[in-house]
């Protein structure tokens, strides 16, 4: 509890012992006003004081105004004990509704408390702690076990695991040891790390990743700004209401002037709306932070609000539903020659290239690489690879590379990139070189399906066979393959423009190099986000993880968050017009008008802070 919520508590405790002393003592007349008057003013002092700043600042229609004037007008009537008590009940609602209120901020602030205090750097052969701020690309850092990496870098020296939880949601560590790229936000769990600065840290995740956080509240849901409209429009229409309520019907039955203003000030008190003002924006705030409770960024809560209502997800391939890492999945020789020699040749041949292919031949070769056996080394330009091995010439590629040097070859009845080899001018097989699906991509796809997503899609500009193989296997409805990054808009506008499609489309990818259907699709979300500029800037919503899995996830967020939002509307309102209706035919008291606000208020917030707790199967 707060400095503030404190001696807001003690006014409440002070206010309440006057006011049980005020019920007790047989005194009436002025003195009865003074006795009730008392634990009026303790309690209520800055509602008044409020109310009259803001209509001097032109804010005439708040729930200060309509409570102060309910209030004072119950004092003016004769009614004091009812007037004391509603102030009285009104600041213990907003006791408890700023407590509700801060615990859920806190919440989400201690979620995202990744930003570092400070950075080590090494002068005179001692550490000293220097602002992050300070530091340059290319500096040298040290950070010990247990502390946080301030800036992204490359570690040069040292091995350790990482604690990425607070950007991933996962608890599972990572291991780093030089060479390995490491982000700002993780901790050093175990040994001394020494890493190079690779971004300032106005450019590093951290830096992003709270600048994410903090303008989330900014791009506001279309139900947010209806609620904002709403209540501008709804709390004049209801002072109005009462203003008539108060004067028509003593005009037209000769009198009764007493009864029918204190059913205008019930009225009042009634109409505050600050269940929908205050419960719908913290919906979804507590939404967006239990989602990146999971490691799931949301820009805003319009985000989450179109999430919520998708019925379409579009996948990208490579990076995406798959890993990215292309291994040797298969080596056919052809009749006289041995996989560890067909490998070798390919290897020897590829040893000079940084290509991903070359490099997943050199990954499947355990032996040591003897590149002293290799000899005039020619790189042929989207083709492959011809060199001098022992003495023989070796020729490594794809199709077009033996059908140009007149060798008869044949393809391979598997799915996969398909690597030639030829020796001395005769063919001597392929390696099928493929890249792994995601180990969750499939139990992703069949999440999507029972949430009653009604299309799975992938675009790749990978070979149809390699497609086809994918979708088969993930249980995709559709694929389209061959595609560059133009065409692949061209399909998610065809399928955007569908009879069949209801809701919106989401759009699945890795951020890198496929910003402009990121950018078109109804929602864009950015894979691999780890470190990945590209997926931060690009995409609405970021998975801090390379897990598909968190789709299902998002989309089972939003729909919670969005339905909370309905239950507190669809209650607020209920109540309060059901109230109001009493009210007006003096069924009513201000007892039942206080329940109708503060009540009314509490109950939605409390709803509204279960979007911070997150339960996925």
């Amino acid at each position: 509890m707060t400095l503030k919520q404190k001696k807001m508590l003690v006014r409440i405790l002070v206010s309440a012992a006057f006011l049980v002393i005020a019920f007790a003592l047989p005194v009436t007349g002025w003195l009865r006003l003074i006795c009730f008057l008392l634990p009026y003013a303790i309690i209520g002092w800055d509602v008044v004081l409020k109310a009259i700043r803001n209509i001097l600042h032109g804010q005439l229609f708040d729930e200060n105004f309509l409570m102060a004037l309910a209030t004072i007008g119950a004092f003016c009537i004769g009614e004091y004990p009812e007037g004391a008590a509603v102030i009285l009940f009104y600041q213990v609602g907003e006791l408890f509704e700023s407590y509700a209120v801060g615990r859920s901020r806190r919440s989400i602030s201690e979620l995202m408390d990744i930003r570092p205090d400070y950075a080590n750097i090494e002068k005179e052969g001692e550490l000293k702690q220097v602002s992050p701020e300070e530091i340059a690309v290319g500096d040298e850092i040290i950070i010990k076990a247990g502390e946080r990496i301030p800036l992204d870098g490359v570690v040069t020296e040292g091995f350790s695991t990482l604690n990425t939880s607070a950007l991933t949601g996962e608890s599972l560590p990572r291991e780093v040891a030089p060479g390995s790229s490491v982000i700002s936000g993780c901790i050093n769990q175990t040994g001394l790390l020494h890493v190079t600065v690779t971004k300032r840290f106005e450019e590093s995740t951290v830096s992003k990743i709270l600048d994410l956080v903090e303008n989330s509240s900014s791009k506001k849901a279309r139900t947010e700004n209806f609620i904002t409209r709403f209540a501008r429009y709804y709390t004049p229409v209801v002072v109005l209401c009462a203003v008539l309520l108060a004067l028509v019907p003593p005009l037209i039955f000769q009198g009764g002037w007493s009864d029918w203003i204190h059913r205008a000030f019930i009225f009042l008190v009634v109409s505050c709306p600050c269940a929908l003002v205050i419960s719908i924006p913290l919906s979804f705030f507590g939404g967006i932070g239990g989602a990146s409770k999971c490691g799931i960024l949301v820009k805003g809560g319009n985000y989450l609000e179109a999430l919520a209502r998708t019925d379409t997800v579009v996948f990208d391939k490579t990076g995406t539903l798959t890993e990215g890492v292309f291994e040797v999945s298969c080596i056919h020789p052809e009749p006289g020659w041995q996989e560890e020699s067909l490998l070798e040749y390919a290897v020897l041949a590829e040893s000079y290239s940084d290509h991903p292919i070359s490099l997943s031949l050199q990954a499947a070769y355990t032996k040591p690489l003897e590149k002293n056996r290799v000899a005039d080394t020619e790189e042929i330009a989207g083709h492959g690879v011809k060199a001098t091995i022992d003495g023989k010439s070796v020729h490594v590629g794809n199709g077009k590379l033996m059908s140009q040097i007149r060798i008869s070859w044949h393809e391979c009845h598997l799915a996969g990139t398909a690597v030639h080899i030829a020796v001395d001018g005769a063919y001597a097989g392929h390696i099928i070189i493929s890249d792994r699906i995601r180990a969750d991509a499939k139990q992703t796809i069949q999440e999507l399906k029972r949430q009653g997503i009604r299309k799975t899609a992938m675009l790749t500009g990978d070979v149809k066979s390699i497609a086809e193989l994918v979708a088969k296997q993930l249980e995709i409805d559709e694929f389209h393959a061959n595609l560059l990054p133009a065409d692949k808009v061209v399909c998610l506008e065809q399928m955007m423009n569908e009879p069949s499609k209801k809701g919106n489309l989401l759009f699945v990818g890795d951020g890198i190099n496929d910003a402009p259907v990121l950018a078109r699709a109804d929602i864009g979300v950015a894979m691999g986000g780890l470190g990945s500029d590209a997926a931060v800037e690009a995409a609405d919503i970021v998975l801090m993880d390379d897990k598909p899995s968190k789709i299902p996830l998002a989309i089972q967020i939003a729909r919670r968050t969005l339905t909370i939002v309905k239950q507190n509307i669809v209650f607020a309102l209920l109540v309060k017009f059901f109230v109001l209706i009493l009210g007006a035919f003096g069924l009513a008291n201000m007892w039942e008008a206080v329940f109708a606000d503060v009540g009314v208020a509490v109950i939605a917030i409390l709803n509204a802070s279960r979007a911070l707790r997150i339960r996925f199967r």
